[in-house]
């Protein structure tokens, strides 16, 4: 029997799971405050039937309401912005109701309403280097979307995009969500093409932290769950008709959940230290990055620890996988490899996932994007891949 080696487990929030649980969010900001920043995208949510009732409960509970909105991936003067606006206004807690972008804005708006400073003041990589002191306001999560996860992490991914582009994390324990509200019912009205960027986001959050150098215990198990839920209601999610869309919403939403949970412990893999510099360089939203990238870079790396790591843990766990997706349950390690990088590049014609030359990503830039592709998320990839592997993986979805 081997050891089971040390390993730690980052705060999480109080999560409440389930259908209708968009009911709660109005006792859950009542019990935090008596005036609240509702944060939400660009418009949709707020045209929604959920609206109102929602604005209702909270007049009821004597909870005053404000409101921000973002638009597409925020930027650091879309928070710096925000704070210079609510600041003074005697908010006591912020709630967050939309995709990735707008849980991630939310969360920093509410980490700087009482210091006031910048969100340049902390941001990884391209800030300050100041350390955060807090306080941060108590802030409630509530995912409209399946994809990244953000209700469950501590980090929130600013972008600035063009030439001299870039997509950081401001992150911090003081950030993480006090409550995440996670309704599959809200899955509902989002379109195929949204279902399918997400999902292919939070199935690979589940697999990069699957396989992960710093893959535990406990994450390997969560990881496998969400495999799990993802393999039984992704597609019939993205087909959307039936009862076996309502059933699917639900596994697709808890699949997204638990790639959240895993990735703020374990980090991830080569597949987001691409995105990172493709989201910031080009105009490519971070699910598409993140499925048309998914394939060749699970063959890269499956290649590499081959050939450099034979023992690696993570060549089981891809093989693992293999089973699970392709339903070949009598597959041995290697054909099982070989079957998931074939399911992978066959979604990504059946999603049909672009490829990165249709937003404007040339042979030229591949150095620049390799070059950028080493941040954190590179450092936690199974393998260290040579710059020759990366630039395979860009070239092989240009």
């Amino acid at each position: 029997m081997l050891p089971i080696a040390p390993f730690a487990i980052a705060r999480l929030p109080r999560i409440v799971f389930g259908a209708g649980s968009l009911a709660r969010l109005p006792d859950e900001v009542a019990a935090l405050g008596r005036r609240v920043l509702l944060v939400t995208g660009g418009g949709s949510f707020r045209a929604s039937a959920a609206w109102q009732p929602l604005l209702d409960g909270l007049a009821e509970r004597g909870v005053a309401v404000e409101m921000a909105a973002v638009a597409g991936e925020p930027s650091p003067d879309d928070v710096d912005a925000a704070v210079a606006a609510h600041r003074r206004n005697g908010i006591e807690v912020v709630a967050g109701i939309g995709g990735g972008s707008v849980l991630d804005f939310a969360k920093a708006v509410a980490g700087l309403l009482v210091p006031g400073n910048s969100v340049l003041d902390h941001l990884e990589g391209v800030g300050r280097g100041l350390p955060y002191a807090g306080p941060a306001l108590p802030f409630v999560a509530v995912p409209t979307t399946a994809g990244t996860g953000s209700e469950a992490t501590k980090n929130a991914v600013l972008s600035h995009r063009g030439p001299d582009g870039y997509k950081k994390s401001f992150r911090d324990d003081a950030l993480v969500a006090r409550v995440a509200l996670v309704d599959p019912d809200l899955l509902a009205t989002c379109p195929p093409g949204l279902i399918a960027a997400n999902g292919m986001d939070a199935f690979t959050q589940l697999l990069e932290s699957a396989v992960s150098t710093r893959s535990n215990p406990l994450t390997e198990a969560l990881a496998w769950s969400g495999l799990e839920a993802f393999a039984a209601g992704f597609f019939p999610t993205w087909r959307g008709a039936g009862p076996e869309a309502a059933a699917g919403r639900g596994q697709l939403a808890y699949a997204a959940l638990l790639s959240g949970i895993c990735l703020a412990q374990t980090g991830l893999g080569s597949v987001h230290g691409l995105a990172a510099p493709l989201g910031a360089l080009f105009p490519v939203p971070h699910g598409v990055a993140c499925g048309t990238l998914v394939g060749e870079a699970t063959a890269v790396n499956i290649r590499a620890l081959e050939e450099r790591l034979p023992e690696s843990p993570a060549l089981a766990r891809y093989a693992r996988a293999g089973r699970l997706l392709t339903g070949l349950r009598g597959l041995d390690d290697g054909a099982a490899r070989h079957a998931l990088v074939d399911l992978l590049h066959g979604w990504q014609e059946r999603l049909a996932l672009p490829r990165l030359g249709a937003f404007g990503v040339r042979e030229a830039d591949v150095g620049r994007i390799v070059a950028d592709s080493r941040g954190s998320s590179m450092t936690t990839n199974p393998v260290v891949l040579t710059d020759a592997e990366i630039a395979r993986v860009v070239r092989r979805r240009l």
